[in-house]
């Protein structure tokens, strides 16, 4: 290795919602039974899925004007909230191809993990659902920050016994890019994901940015392979 190049990796750290999974599906139809039962007509499912990365707030401002009301806003994401938690992993699935990515990781014995913004309880049902087996889950709830400070980021690099400079976090959002740089590791920006019009990944100055699940998976694996100079069976 020489001063230039990055060290090898040892761990890949995953967000969560529109970067592994593919969950605005499940939030779209949280949001506009929440609509419906104030008698609203169903938001676009496009409009939903660009503020998705955004948060449950965001997702209230757009189909509420709760401008200068901070009760009803309160209690209208207390409502989205209980409506999406009957249903988390309804419609919700990892983005095709990446579950090539992660079983290759597995054969790989490669350590992986995820850091989200999302409130743990979301975290673990969807996750259970869709029957991930990852060897660390970081939420909100764990340090009481979230992204995009770096403490989450590190954590899980202190979780798995990796330096953080041998881990590689994936996002779609510039606060995933901005807490990856500050932690210390590599980054990529995944354009797949949810990206509003005026979003440029490339602004947030990740190490790669990467348009598709298959070419994530084509360039991870590359990069593994080449690295440990095999591929597992």
């Amino acid at each position: 290795m020489t001063l230039d190049e990055p060290p090898p990796l040892q761990a890949v750290l995953f967000d969560l919602d529109g970067t592994l999974v593919d969950t605005a599906p499940d939030l779209a139809h949280a949001l506009n039974r929440l609509c419906q039962e104030h008698g609203l007509e169903p938001l676009p499912y496009e409009k939903i899925r660009n503020e998705v990365s955004n948060g449950g707030s965001a997702l209230v401002r757009l189909g509420f004007d709760t401008a200068n009301n901070t009760a009803l806003h309160e209690q209208l994401l207390t409502r989205l909230l209980a409506l999406y938690g009957e249903s988390v992993a309804e419609y919700s699935h990892l983005f095709q191809g990446l579950e090539d990515l992660l079983d290759y990781l597995d054969r790989a014995a490669v350590s992986w993990g995820i850091v989200t913004n999302k409130p743990r309880p979301f975290t673990e049902a969807l996750v259970s659902s869709l029957g991930l087996h990852c060897d660390v889950i970081v939420c909100p709830e764990d340090l009481q920050v979230k992204k995009p400070d770096p403490a989450p980021l590190l954590y899980a690099a202190r979780q798995m016994a990796i330096p953080p400079e041998q881990c590689i976090y994936i996002g779609d959002h510039e606060r995933d890019i901005q807490a990856g740089r500050r932690a210390g590791m590599q980054t990529i920006a995944v354009s797949y994901g949810y990206l509003g019009p005026r979003d440029d990944p490339e602004h947030w100055k990740p190490n790669h940015v990467i348009s598709t699940p298959q070419a994530l998976t084509e360039w991870l694996c590359r990069q593994l392979q080449t690295e440990a100079g095999t591929l597992p069976a």
